[in-house]
C-alpha cells in the first residue's frame, strides 16, 4: 500500500515502484488511483505490478496526487471486482481507497451503508462507501465521524481530487510510515518502500492516527486513544527484512531470532541452510549462536511468488516443488539444521524435508525462528480456521513425525519477542498464544462472509477487465 502527494513529480511512477517494493504484500492484484486536482482515475487488474503495468499506462496517468496497493485477499474473493484501490463516485466528486488488514466488525458496518451500496462483498468496499456516504461531510470530517466505529486491522490510505489521506486503527496492528520528499509526501507500508523511491522516513503513522496531506502541508488528528498491539508476525515473516519497525531492523530482528533458538534447541549438525529468502537472516544468526557453518543448500526460483499467500490449497502445493531445488553436492551425506521462519500449514517443510532426504542428507534438523502458529488470524492473514494450523491439531512431536524431520524446535514466544525490543505488552501475539487484542464478532469470521449475503462468490464473475 502506498500513497503519495507530490506536485511536479511523476506521481505514477513514483506509486509503481513503491508497489513494486510492496509486491511481498500481495501478489493477487494490483491498482492505482490518481488525481490531477479535477478527477480521479484508477487503473487495476489481476496480477503482478509489473504484469498490470507498462511504461505507456503509467505516462497516460497524469496527476500530483495518487494511492497504489498490491493485494492479498483476506476478506471477499480473488477477482478483479475485489482489486484495489476501491472507488465510489459520486456528484460530489470521487473517493478512492487501499487497505492492509482486516476489519472485524464488518457486518455491524455494512448494515450501515446507503441502500444503493448493499451488495458490498469486502470490507474495503464497506469502509470506501461509508467514508463518502455523507455529502455534508468533508472525507476528514466523515473518517473522524466513522473510524472510531470500525474495529479491527486497518492501515489505509486514500484520496479524494485534492488531498491525500492515511489511518491506521489504535492497535496499529499492520505497519504504515510517513516519509518526505523534496517536493512532497509519501506513506507507504513499510520503510523499503521510501527508500526505492528516494523519500527519507519521518516516523510511524501512530495508532488511531488520521494524516493530511494537501498544499497546506501535513496535518494530523487523533480519531481514537493509541493502544499499540503490532503484529508479531511481521517480524517473523511479512515484512520486507530492509524495512524497520518501531525503531528495529526486522533483518537484525530476525538474525537475533536466529542466535537465541541456536541457544533453545542445539543440534549436532554439520551445516546450516536456510529456506530462502525469508528464513535467511534466522538461519545466518543459527550458524553464529551454534558455530556451525552456513551454506545455502536450496536454490529459489525468484520466479515464483511466495507460496504462503496462494488462494488455494492446489497451487500452494505445486508452488513448494517449482520455488525450492536442492543443491545436491552441498547436502549429500550431510546431517543439516534447516532453518525456516514459520509452520503454519506443514506442506511446505514436508515436501523440503522429503527433498532434501532424496538428495542425500544423512539427518534432517528442522528448526523454526517463530513459536507454533496454533490460533487463526483475524487481522490480515490468510489462515482462518484451527482446522488449517497444523500446531493447532497437533503436538510437537507429533508435527516432527509429519513432516519426518529428524528433530523439531521451535523458538519460544519470550525469546521472539525479546529479538524484537518491543514490549511484549505492544505486540499482537495471538496467532501464537491466542490472546486476541481486539475482539472478533461470531457473525464477522470467514472470507466469504459478504459474499454470502449477496449470491454466489465472485469468483464466478466475468475475467479480469480494466
Amino acid at each position: 500500500m502506498f500513497g503519495v502527494w507530490a506536485p511536479g513529480e511523476e506521481v505514477s511512477k513514483l506509486t509503481y515502484f513503491g508497489l513494486y517494493a510492496l509486491q511481498h504484500r500481495g501478489q493477487e492484484s494490483a491498482g492505482i488511483a490518481l488525481s490531477d486536482g479535477e478527477r480521479i482515475v484508477v487503473y487495476k487488474d489481476m496480477g503482478l505490478v509489473s504484469q498490470v503495468f507498462n511504461e505507456a499506462t503509467l505516462d497516460s496517468l497524469q496527476g500530483h496526487l495518487a494511492i497504489g496497493h498490491c493485494r492479498y485477499s483476506t476478506t471477499g474473493s480473488p477477482v478483479w471486482e475485489n482489486a484495489q484501490p476501491t472507488f465510489y463516485s459520486s456528484r460530489d466528486g470521487g473517493l478512492a481507497l487501499g487497505h492492509n488488514g482486516n476489519l472485524v466488525n464488518t457486518p455491524e458496518l455494512a448494515a450501515m451503508l446507503p441502500a444503493d451500496r448493499l451488495n458490498a462483498t469486502t470490507d474495503t468496499e464497506v469502509l470506501t462507501s461509508l467514508l463518502a456516504a455523507d455529502p455534508e461531510l468533508s472525507v476528514e470530517e466523515a473518517a473522524v465521524r466513522l473510524l472510531p466505529d470500525v474495529r479491527g486491522a486497518f492501515s489505509l490510505v486514500f484520496m479524494d481530487e485534492r488531498t491525500l489521506y492515511a489511518a491506521r486503527d489504535p492497535q496499529g496492528i499492520r505497519p504504515l510510515v510517513l516519509g518526505r520528499l523534496e517536493s512532497g509526501w509519501v506513506v507507504a507500508s513499510e520503510t523499503a518502500a521510501l527508500d526505492i523511491v528516494g523519500a527519507t522516513a519521518v516516523r510511524e503513522v501512530e495508532p488511531g492516527e488520521l494524516i493530511t496531506v494537501d498544499e497546506r502541508g501535513v496535518r494530523s488528528r487523533r480519531f481514537a486513544p493509541a493502544a499499540p498491539k503490532g503484529c508479531l508476525f511481521e517480524y517473523v515473516y511479512l515484512a520486507r527484512p530492509d524495512t524497520t519497525i518501531a525503531g528495529r531492523n526486522v533483518n537484525s530482528t530476525r538474525v537475533e531470532v536466529g542466535r537465541r533458538l541456536a541457544r533453545q534447541h542445539p543440534a549436532e549438525a554439520d551445516i546450516v541452510i536456510p529456506v530462502p529468502e525469508s528464513g535467511t537472516p534466522a538461519a545466518v544468526g543459527y550458524a553464529e549462536g551454534s558455530g556451525i557453518p552456513f551454506a545455502q543448500g536450496l536454490v529459489k526460483n525468484s520466479y515464483v511468488g511466495r507460496t504462503f499467500i496462494q488462494p488455494s490449497q492446489t497451487l500452494r502445493q505445486l508452488g513448494i516443488r517449482l520455488k525450492l531445488n536442492p543443491l545436491r553436492d552441498v547436502i549429500a551425506g550431510k546431517r543439516l539444521v534447516v532453518v525456516d521462519d514459520s509452520i503454519v500449514r506443514g506442506n511446505t517443510q514436508r515436501a523440503l524435508v522429503r527433498m532434501l532426504r532424496e538428495a542425500g542428507a544423512a539427518e534432517v534438523h528442522v528448526r523454526i525462528s517463530s513459536p507454533p502458529v496454533m490460533w487463526p488470524c483475524y487481522y490480515g492473514i490468510d489462515f482462518a480456521t484451527k482446522a488449517e494450523l497444523i500446531a493447532g491439531n497437533l503436538s510437537n512431536e507429533e508435527i516432527r513425525a509429519s513432516i519426518d524431520a529428524d528433530s523439531l524446535g521451535f523458538i519460544s514466544l519470550d525469546e521472539l519477542v525479546a529479538a524484537t525490543e518491543v514490549p511484549k505488552n505492544r505486540l499482537c501475539r495471538a496467532c501464537f498464544d491466542g490472546v486476541y487484542p481486539v475482539e472478533v464478532d461470531e457473525d464477522s469470521r470467514g472470507k466469504y462472509l459478504l459474499e454470502k449475503t449477496c449470491g454466489a462468490p465472485r469468483a464466478a464473475l466475468a475475467p479480469a477487465r480494466r
